[in-house]
């Protein structure tokens, strides 16, 4: 059965910098240079909320496990945590000295993670009302590109080309280095490998205890943009955008490419893979795009 494009929706909030499903993969979110929020149906079209707040344009966004908040990141050096219903602000954190380019929360939603343009990777306690990060780790020697929060550990991506798990448990850093800067990771479902995606046009599979690498992944084209990686959720299929407007989805195990799909006619930037399901969304320019299995 072929994957099919459900749906196209203009979010009309200028360029859109990320795009993310919620917890349960119901409704997205998309966050743009018009330094807003949307929170959407994706098969319905209905926009359900905007939330505007940020002084500069919104680079990540992610949900709480229960959908009832929202955690942004901004070109602004800040963080915004929204409650989903009002609108309202709940708590706007700042501490970084640069943009944050990345924001995840733990599986709580207790603790926020964020990484940033200042080299540094920081842990909010959401239960308090403190204002300042519990944590700071500052190993980083370039921007960090993305983080991932895995039970008890917080995997870090920088452009310096270097991978940084930091167990919280031990309290121990293990680094993982390659020979050029990577600009996204994804991590499979069994948690045995992570998806690199370099600035060099290659994404890697690494073994996350060995750190050998497994495969490699070519067929799109970066240029000078951060284009975003995907694992779907059965662990057999990886995915990413291209400059060239289409995304490249490869078999997992033997690297061999599968399809490329067209979508639009500028740079495939941010993509989203359903938790549970099969569909994939595509930000390019100012529109989402929705891929799937049809019903």
């Amino acid at each position: 059965m072929e994957l099919v494009r459900k749906k196209s929706i203009n979010c009309n909030q200028g360029a859109i910098r990320a795009v993310r499903y919620n917890a349960d993969g119901a409704y997205a979110m998309t966050c743009g240079s018009d330094k807003k929020i949307k929170l959407l149906n994706p098969l319905t079209e209905t926009l359900l909320k905007t939330y505007g707040g940020h002084g500069d344009e919104v680079l990540d966004v992610v949900g709480s496990c229960d959908s009832s908040r929202i955690l942004s990141g901004s070109m602004d050096k800040s963080l915004i945590y929204w409650d989903v219903t009002t609108g309202q602000v709940i708590r706007r954190l700042r501490h970084h000295a640069g943009a944050v380019n990345s924001v995840k929360l733990n599986e709580e939603s207790t603790v926020a993670v964020s990484g940033s343009r200042d080299n540094t990777v920081m842990c909010w306690d959401m239960r308090v009302p403190k204002m300042e990060p519990v944590q700071v780790m500052n190993e980083a020697k370039d921007s960090v590109i993305e983080v991932i929060v895995a039970n008890h550990r917080i995997i870090a991506a920088s452009l310096d080309g270097s991978v940084r798990q930091y167990d919280i448990r031990a309290g121990e850093v293990i680094t993982d280095s390659l020979d050029c800067a990577i600009v996204s990771i994804a991590r499979t479902r069994d948690g045995q490998c992570l998806l690199l995606s370099c600035h060099d046009g290659v994404m890697r599979l690494m073994d996350n205890d060995s750190g050998d690498i497994l495969a490699n992944y070519r067929g799109h084209t970066m240029m000078n943009y951060k284009v975003e990686c995907g694992i779907v959720c059965s662990d057999t299929h990886v995915v990413t955008g291209s400059s060239e407007g289409v995304a490249v989805v490869w078999e997992l195990v033997q690297g061999k490419e599968v399809r490329r799909i067209p979508i639009g006619n500028k740079v495939v930037h941010s993509i989203a893979v359903h938790p549970t399901g099969t569909d994939v969304i595509f930000a390019c320019g100012q529109e989402v795009h929705v891929w799937g299995y049809p019903y």
